[in-house]
């Protein structure tokens, strides 16, 4: 029956969702004049909140203005208001209803954010993403039958949790599941009571034993946690191919971390050259970018769900007064901190990530990293994106795969330079890790002419520690912080020894 229904409904659904694919090439021909726009609606409509008062949104008529009248914000500048709208306060970030609010963490520490979700976010920025992923791959495969089939979703480990009467919290994933239309739920799989569960370790078999059956066409979710998840289906069902559990699986939709580290594990137990990857960028704050061109690694910036966007030259990022610069002013190449105003009260919020610009018209963009995360101890500036593509290059050469790594700086002390130290989980390891580490620490050199320069002769950083961990210790860790599933990753890179030392002192345990 639900095949004879899918029929119809998929050609509907597919002629009628590649409508939107106009309204992307408006905003692809006319970015800034759809950017402008936006952000003049949004002082408009916030000019009488408590917000928008106090920093005198009425008189704002240009983006000096916007910029000298609001400061740059983050969690802490914007936690006052926040916690008085979880107590049931309206009007004080955005003029409408702001009940839910999507709960996120930083990995490394138990502070909990709770940053508000309005309606509009949820419709015209969540959903519409998601509607306009498929728009785009059913433009570029237009006889797809991705609707007569289920759509698999690893989402976060989250009910629906109440702070009170009038508010509710819980993952964004969690939000989104509980509000999702009831043409994405009709083929959604498993069942929300398993979606929703809390125990990730007491999920993953349930979805495992609900999935395994069904005709799976779509997965999404953090590669790290889909590949912990496709495994076991494989062990489950004593298969080696994931086609030969779901013969018509086409479709992978991953975010979160850089995908290029994981593709050769995906390619090893899914074993279908059609295989499609479609790489997005969401978080909680916001539904950023899409990738729009079949094998690419950028995303199309998404001009028109709401969100204004200003981007922050790393240089700037310390600085007491820093200068951003407006999207008609970014350059390829240059890592920004990217600052985002939304339809949920978020003004000029630093989410924390780091972008380039591949590609000005239209405007695609990399996620090089965090700004929180990235290795400058030396002068070096690590980011992430060099990390990833350099274990991808070992990798490769050393016909090894890589599970999850970190790493941190090991200082220099009076008769020793410095250097990187390494903690690495593989899922198959190299047969000489001393030529791992030359093919990783050559790499880097290709990717990063700073690291380069302070490799050169030892001078200031000497040649990679690396230390392999036994299987399970990353997920041991994120066990020990709570942080089991879903959206849940590991720090890649950071400037002090914290986290490693906690990994290193729990590999010595074992």
């Amino acid at each position: 029956m639900n095949k004879r229904i899918g029929k119809p409904f998929n050609s509907i659904f597919s002629w009628i969702i590649k409508k939107r694919i106009h309204q992307i090439d408006l905003f692809k021909k006319h970015p800034i004049e759809v950017q402008n726009e936006l952000i003049e609606s949004l002082i408009t409509r916030a000019k009488d909140t408590e917000f928008g008062k106090k920093h005198h949104f009425s008189s704002i008529e240009n983006y000096l203005d916007f910029t000298k009248n609001i400061p740059i914000q983050d969690y802490s500048s914007l936690k006052p208001y926040i916690d008085r709208n979880i107590k049931g306060e309206q009007n004080l970030l955005w003029p409408d209803e702001v009940k839910w609010f999507a709960k996120s963490s930083g990995t490394t520490t138990g502070k909990s954010k709770f940053i508000p979700v309005t309606k509009e976010v949820i419709e015209d920025c969540h959903y519409k993403g998601g509607k306009d992923l498929l728009g785009m791959y059913y433009n570029h495969h237009p006889n797809t039958q991705l609707f007569n089939g289920k759509h698999l979703i690893l989402g976060g480990s989250s009910q629906i949790n109440y702070f009170n009467h009038q508010s509710y919290f819980g993952d964004l994933s969690a939000i989104i599941v509980n509000n999702l239309p009831w043409w994405c739920e009709w083929r959604r799989t498993p069942k929300k009571e398993i979606t929703l569960m809390e125990d990730w370790n007491e999920k993953l078999p349930k979805m495992v034993e609900s999935t395994i059956n069904e005709d799976v066409m779509i997965l999404a979710g953090v590669p790290s946690w889909t590949l912990v998840f496709l495994k076991q289906v494989l062990e489950h069902t004593q298969k080696d191919n994931i086609m030969d559990v779901w013969p018509n699986l086409e479709l992978y939709m991953h975010g979160g971390v850089n995908f290029e580290p994981y593709r050769s594990q995906f390619e090893s137990i899914i074993k279908n050259e059609r295989m499609n990857y479609v790489q997005t960028y969401n978080a909680s704050e916001g539904f950023f970018a899409i990738q729009d061109q079949i094998k690419a690694i950028d995303m199309l910036l998404m001009l028109d769900y709401g969100i204004y966007y200003e981007f922050l030259p790393l240089d700037e990022l310390h600085k007491e007064t820093p200068k951003t610069l407006e999207l008609k002013d970014v350059q390829t190449g240059v890592n920004y901190a990217l600052i985002i105003t939304t339809s949920a009260g978020l003004w000029r919020y630093m989410i924390g990530d780091t972008i380039q610009f591949t590609n000005i018209k239209p405007h695609r963009i990399i996620v090089t990293g965090r700004t929180s995360q990235f290795i400058n101890t030396f002068g070096e500036e690590v980011m992430v994106d060099n990390t990833d593509k350099a274990i991808r290059i070992a990798c490769e050469r050393t016909n090894s795969s890589v599970k999850d790594y970190t790493l941190a700086p090991v200082f220099m002390k009076e008769h020793e330079t410095g250097g990187h130290e390494w903690i690495i989980e593989f899922y198959k390891k190299p047969q000489n890790i001393g030529f791992f580490v030359d093919v990783l620490d050559n790499a880097l050199k290709s990717l990063n002419s700073d690291y380069e320069a302070k490799r050169s002769n030892d001078l200031t950083i000497r040649k990679p520690i690396i230390h392999i961990a036994k299987t399970g210790t990353f997920h041991d860790w994120l066990n020990s912080k709570g942080k089991l599933g879903g959206q849940h990753k590991v720090p890649r890179l950071s400037n002090n020894r914290i986290l490693i030392e906690e990994l290193l002192t729990l590999m010595k345990q074992d």
